[in-house]
């Protein structure tokens, strides 16, 4: 099998399903946001990140793939089975936010990015994460998804803020904090 195909020469893409759409269509859009933010989740695991944790940013991997496929999906009746996001997958995040959160003290004022290359890499993904959920909404407004996609993609950038928040006390590095001048 080639790489290339040269059927999206002219700035088409097919959909799973069958149809051709433009490559900048809302759904192409969307799929390639998570498809980005797949990415800086991987090279955040390559960093120094305890081991029990690079194993739950595997497990986000597979869930955005399952995201990505059904984002890409426009078949009522397709003739292959799409993976689904389970409650589960959401309560697995919520559980690693708790766990997280056990560990920290109090948010008290907005914490600013950077301070280490792993903090702020936690936020890159926070902020494309919510780049992949504006536009999923999007999507959603004309072409309805499960409901659990959108909820997914919502708590994993709750769970990316606190991860910043917990590798920054795991590096010990004193994170960036807000003081607003008014």
């Amino acid at each position: 099998m080639k790489i290339y195909t040269k059927t999206g020469d002219k700035g088409t893409t097919a959909l799973i399903g069958g149809r051709r759409v433009q490559k900048n269509h809302p759904r192409i859009e969307a799929y390639g946001t998570i498809d980005e933010l797949m990415s800086f989740v991987a090279l955040l695991r390559d960093q120094a990140v305890p081991s029990q944790w690079k194993d739950v940013l595997a497990e986000v991997l597979e869930r955005l793939m399952t995201c990505a496929s059904i984002l890409a999906t426009d078949c009522s009746d397709c003739k292959v089975k799409i993976p689904e996001i389970q409650y589960s997958d959401i309560e697995f995040l919520e559980q690693k936010i708790d766990e997280m959160e056990n560990t920290l003290e109090p948010l008290r004022t907005f914490v600013l990015p950077g301070g280490h290359q792993t903090v702020s890499l936690c936020h890159v993904a926070r902020t494309i994460c919510r780049r992949a959920e504006r536009l999923a909404i999007s999507v959603n407004e004309e072409f309805p998804l499960p409901e659990n996609v959108i909820k997914y993609i919502n708590r994993l950038s709750d769970f990316f803020f606190t991860f910043s928040r917990f590798m920054a006390k795991e590096l010990n590095i004193k994170q960036i904090l807000w003081i607003p001048r008014v």
